[in-house]
């Protein structure tokens, strides 16, 4: 946006929506959105980073999901209306199914599928299209496969025996085992989104389906034009309760001190990731804090094929150097927790050992020497330098290059834009001793996702390589267990095991920090990662 171009509450006619924004970057001051009264809502997000693909099966990250979870619904959905003080882990709540049963044995799923819903292209949601996105994403067999959904979603359905339409609204989903996270892992976002694609789209489209999202969710696509904006309008046939705005922008400013000028500047409604030292300064001009406590965990992976991370006082000696606290009150300005534990807060397995993740320098030297490395050594850690839910990740990672100095330790770092870490973090740490990443789930499986055995990289997110039988013992018993209060007696114990191991380096767990303009109302910051429009405003007059 232009300097000085004041749109606070867009009012374009989103008819000319387009056509409005090329001008808008174009100019460098004008009236063009002072039109009042009946004209159109329009909120404009300024977000931390280029978003992916506008697939929800392949896209991977929060960012992108933020956006694609606007177009695209899963059978199974997150309640994002209730603040996370009101709800630590946010409720269940029937997506595109509107009821489903479990069997007995915890085998077989069977999922009542809404009725009278219609695709972004006008086609009929039904059945069948939920068992031809299930196939695209799982059955390698048939001809709707994409090893990029299966990709990203392998985790989802890895224990899926068999999917079929029963009948016009009915699809039963068969597994070879009970899998107690089977509903909390269909409403994930980021990776592993299960959201439903117009199979008529897919099939005209195939893997370009990303230039040309078709889901059923309240809004739909009306453009994109790469670095600058994703233009989202209202759904006027939504199957469920109509958006207030009449359409969404969002647009991609890496810099955090972009982000606050573009605000100031009313170019944007709503930022993400404001500077932490912004923070307070845009409260006290008026502007509103939205925060939360999302299942956020900001860590480190340990390479266990490095000569250095592959030996247990190593890495409990790392943990035990790296400043949680002075990231967070210092370096964030309390915009983030310090880390105690591999899940986040926002999780029924959650269980704080600040005994292994509290500063203790003395017994980290100690564990060097154990380890033979009383001198030290020298070692690399890769990041991204933006993206969804990393915060600030290059000064992050110097914070911690300096924390580990004082031990001994030297840390090489090395940074990559979003897109492409995202890339280069799937195939796994490779020649790099640590590798950075932000993530975590309102379900403990999140735990078996980053450390089991079954998941080393590139076939799986365990980009560490980490394998512990113990581990993949007990996690397999909470996956399996007959309730979920055994199944979180299970979780419990595999955080337990997996921090004495030192199998990762919790670092922080983000609030997740908005700042809103003063007409920005409806927002809710619930129990999660990304978040529900449909009741948002905004009010030109603030």
């Amino acid at each position: 946006m232009a300097p000085g171009l004041n749109v606070t509450g867009r009012r374009a006619t989103l008819s000319a929506l387009a056509g409005v924004l090329t001008a808008v970057f174009a100019l460098s001051a004008c009236g063009a959105n002072s039109a009042q009264g009946d004209a159109d809502e329009v909120l404009i997000i300024g977000i931390e980073s280029e978003a992916d693909v506008l697939d929800p099966q392949v896209a991977g990250g929060w960012v992108t999901w933020r956006i694609n979870s606007q177009m695209y619904e899963p059978l199974v959905t997150h309640d994002l209306r209730t603040p996370s003080e009101e709800a630590p882990v946010p409720e269940l709540k029937p997506g595109l199914a509107e009821s489903w049963e479990v069997s007995e044995d915890g085998k077989e799923y069977t999922f009542n599928i809404r009725q009278g819903v219609t695709f972004h292209d006008g086609t009929d949601l039904n059945a069948e299209a939920v068992e031809y996105n299930i196939r695209r994403m799982w059955d390698e067999d048939s001809p709707q496969y994409s090893a990029a959904a299966a990709g990203q979603t392998n985790f989802v359905w890895q224990f899926v025996e068999d999917v079929t339409a029963t009948d016009e609204y009915t699809v039963v989903v068969r597994m070879s085992q009970p899998f107690s996270p089977f509903l909390r892992m269909l409403a994930q976002g980021g990776n592993g989104s299960t959201g439903i694609i117009s199979p008529a789209a897919l099939e005209e489209h195939g893997e370009d389906i990303a230039e040309h999202p078709a889901g059923t969710g309240p809004f739909r696509f009306d453009d994109r034009v790469r670095g600058e904006r994703i233009s989202l309008v209202r759904n006027n046939d939504y199957w469920g309760e109509a958006p207030a705005l009449d359409g969404v922008i969002f647009r991609p400013i890496p810099d955090p001190a972009g982000r606050t000028s573009a605000l100031r500047n009313g170019e944007v409604d709503v930022i993400a990731v404001p500077s932490p030292d912004s923070v307070q300064a845009l409260v006290d001009e008026g502007y509103q804090l939205s925060d939360g406590q999302p299942p956020h965990v900001w860590y480190l992976s340990f390479n266990m094929r490095d000569e250095y991370m592959s030996i247990p006082e190593v890495r409990q000696a790392i943990n035990l150097a790296i400043d949680r606290e002075g990231i967070s009150d210092n370096l964030l300005q309390g915009t983030t927790e310090p880390a105690y534990d591999i899940q986040a807060p926002a999780n029924d397995a959650y269980v704080e050992r600040a005994d292994a993740y509290g500063r203790d320098l003395d017994r980290a030297r100690e564990l060097l020497a154990e380890a033979g490395f009383e001198d030290g050594f020298t070692t690399s850690l890769m990041t991204s330098v933006d993206g969804s839910g990393q915060i600030v990740p290059a000064p992050m990672a110097e914070f911690i290059q300096q924390n580990l100095a004082e031990i001994g330790i030297t840390v090489e770092i090395e940074t990559m834009e979003w897109i492409s870490y995202l890339g280069r973090w799937a195939e796994g740490a490779g020649d790099v001793g640590m590798m950075q990443m932000s993530w975590g789930m309102d379900t403990p499986y999140w735990l078996y996702i980053v450390t089991s055995s079954d998941m080393i990289a590139p076939s799986g997110p365990n980009v560490g390589y980490y394998s512990n039988p113990e581990l993949d013992e007990v996690m397999d018993k909470a996956i399996t267990a007959a309730t979920e209060d055994e199944a979180t007696e299970y979780w419990q114990r595999a955080n337990e095991i997996a921090t004495d191991d030192a199998a990762l380096a919790p670092i922080v767990n983000d609030r997740a920090p908005y700042i809103l303009a003063p007409g920005v109302e409806g927002w809710v910051s619930a129990s999660q990662e990304w978040y529900d429009l449909t009741g948002v405003t905004v009010n030109p007059e603030g």
